[in-house]
This record gives C-alpha cells, structure tokens and sequence, in this order.
C-alpha cells in the first residue's frame, strides 16, 4: 500500500525524524492559504501523486513570491503530471503538499528495504541524493552503502555511526543523522514498512532533514494497522486493481493482449513468460489464488474483460488442494454470466483434470482446452493473431 509524500512526513514525524514544515492542500484557496502561514519566501509547491520523478516532470516549484505562489499552485493542481513512473498517460494532481523553502548544503539518500535474497532489512546510504537511486545503482554501484541488519539484534548504534561516517559526516550533522537513522528504522519496523526512502535527505546547517519521503506499507501487515485506511487514495490506483482487492485477487495491468488467469504466484509468472516466449504479450497478472471458485473466476473475468486491449483469455489452474472440475464449473457459469465473446484457452492440470476437459468441450461454450503450458501459450497466441 503507498502513501502520500505528506502522509508519509507525518507519520515520520511521529518517530523523531526531522521533516520541513508544511500543509497539505486540496483546493487553490486553501494552498495559497498554506503557504502565506509559513510566515515567509519562499515555499515549496509539490504535487502529491503515487510516483517519482515529480520535479522532472515540472510537479514541483519553489515560489519566491505571493505571485509566483499563485502561479505555481494554479499550474500544478488539476494538471496531468507525466513522470517516469507514471507512464505516458500520466497522472492527474488532485493535492499539493505546501512547504517551507529549506537551505540545503548537502543532498544524500536514504532508503530501507527488505532484501530477500539475504532475508534481513537494508539499510542503504548514498551521498548521491536528488538523483534517480536506480541510476546510481546502475552507473555507480560503489556510490551506495548498505548495511544488512540482523533480526535477531536488530538496529543498533553502530550501524547508525556506520551510515554517517559512509556520507562524510562530522561533529553535529553527524549526531542528528545517527539519531536521524535510528528512528527511521524504529519507523520502518514499527509501522510494517516494506519500503522507507528519503530522497534527498538533506543537510541543512548541522541539522539533517528528510526533504522528501516515501513510505510504502506491506500489505500483509495491515490488518496490525486499521487506522491506514484512512491513508489510502483510491484515485491514485488502478480501477481495476481496486476491484481486484475487493474479492482477494491479485492483479496487475500489463500493456498486452492476452489476459492471464491463473491460480499461483509462482505459475503466473511462468504462465506471462511462457506467452512471451512463443510470442504473445500478457495483458495482466492475475492469481485468483488456491481456492477459486464460480465467484472469484466470474470477477476474475470481468476485470479481465474491462481491459479493451485484451483479444483473448488463457486459464492455467493447477489442481492441488482444488478441484479441476470445480474449476471447470466455475470457468463455465462465470463464461455464461459474464457473456465472453472472445477466445478463452484453458489449461487444468491436477486433480480431475481429465473430467475438467471433457466439461469444457462439453459445455457448448467457445473453449479451447490446451493439453499442456506450452499447447496453451500457442493457442493463445495464435488465437489474438487469428
């Protein structure tokens, strides 16, 4: 789950972490307002929207002025921002973040993540900050420190000291990162992070200050957290996913044709390489989990089906703990409901899946049972081209 920059300030606000001053604005008046409270020029006008890249892509301003403020605000509020991560279609700005004008001697990076290969929490510094991180990553590799924390001892002093000394820090701006760094990790763990970066945390004076934030949480822990459901803006995510995480599917739109339903993580990402593979694009990712049934397959297909790009279907199941033939049932009722007027390749694998086969072809319905992953994928793919 992702969280506005400025949502994010105010929770890392909460654990000692230093963040500007600021105001977050909906409406023109109301920014305009936010910004003459500051008590002075200039200020910082940023979009608030779920990407990076947003001062690239003209979303943030610094205004030296009343007027300059005016200006700032009326361009930014309502415009589509295109960023990187965004895509070409953009985003639309619905909030502003209004903030005080910070000197700023030193940029840095700071980010927390967990790295699963070694299975513990990175705690990554890099004296390269207002860049793009994966640039960095890519062309100067050395240029970020990272430091694995055990679990079992967890965040200690000397990894703080360790991170400061990696940015060239002394005396007091190497105190306030050390305390700095400390309670962002308290932040981090506290909160069920699966992602904290500063980008740039700054030195301004002696003093270190997250300039931006970012703070994803990790969905599996929200049930530890009612109170972020206020946090979540649902203008800022795909329709479809929303839809998705209303019947416990998880779904992400690709840019293909050849939309994906499969019960797995595992399998569905075998399942999107192996339509590559024989030349086909997957529209999306699409688990509908071990226990699918008539329901979760009928919305599996109606999200599918929202997708205008999407010429045909392939359903790979796996019948484990579930039965092909319950599978098949539900593919047939949720087919018939839902009206499908475009090829749907079915795979089932497992448990009944013989019986599963013959319902489809049974069934009266446009199927076209696959015998195996790779019979699938190429009647997926000759099914768009055909």
């Amino acid at each position: 789950m992702k969280i506005h920059e400025y949502q994010a300030k105010q929770l890392l606000s909460r654990y000692g972490v230093p963040v500007p001053k600021g105001t977050p604005a909906q409406t023109a008046d109301d920014a305009v307002r936010a910004g003459l409270s500051l008590g002075g020029f200039p200020v910082v006008v940023k979009a608030q929207i779920h990407a990076g890249g947003r001062g690239k892509g003209g979303g943030v301003k610094l205004a030296k002025s009343e007027a300059e403020l005016k200006t700032y605000v009326s361009q930014i509020l309502g415009m589509q921002l295109v960023t990187h991560q965004t895509g070409s279609a953009g985003q639309k700005v619905q909030r502003l973040l209004i903030e005080e004008g910070m000197k700023i001697d030193r940029e840095f990076y700071a980010g927390i993540l967990l790295d699963r290969a070694q299975s513990r929490n990175v705690f990554m510094v890099s004296t390269e900050g207002g860049m793009d991180i994966e640039e960095v990553a890519a062309k100067t590799p050395e240029k970020i420190v990272k430091v694995a924390i055990d679990p079992a001892s967890g965040f200690q002093p000397h990894h703080a000291r360790r991170l400061a000394f990696a940015l060239g820090l002394s005396g007091a701006a190497f105190k306030s990162a050390v305390t700095c760094f400390q309670n962002l990790y308290k932040a981090y763990v506290e909160l069920d992070c699966s992602l904290v970066e500063i980008n740039p945390l700054i030195l301004s004076g002696d003093k270190i200050i997250a300039l931006d934030a970012k703070v994803n949480f990790d969905d599996n822990a929200l049930f530890r957290h009612a109170e972020f459901a206020d946090l979540r803006d649902l203008a800022e995510e795909d329709p479809a996913e929303i839809e998705a995480s209303k019947h416990n599917l998880n779904f992400i739109k690709l840019d293909g044709n050849i939309g994906c339903m499969v019960n797995g993580a595992g399998l569905a990402m075998a399942t999107m390489d192996i339509i590559k593979l024989h030349g086909g694009d997957p529209a999306n990712f699409l688990d509908v989990g071990g226990g699918a049934n008539a329901t979760t397959v009928a919305a599996a297909f109606q999200i599918i089906l929202a997708d205008p790009n999407v010429k045909a279907i392939l359903i790979n199941i796996f019948g484990g703990i579930v039965r092909c033939d319950r599978v098949a049932g539900g593919v047939i009722e949720a087919a018939k409901t839902e009206h499908v007027a475009i090829p749907v390749v079915v795979r089932l694998e497992g448990n009944n899946a013989e019986l599963a086969g013959e319902m489809l072809r049974d069934s009266g319905l446009n199927f076209i049972v696959a015998g195996d992953l790779t019979d699938a994928a190429e009647k997926a793919c000759a099914a768009v081209k055909g």
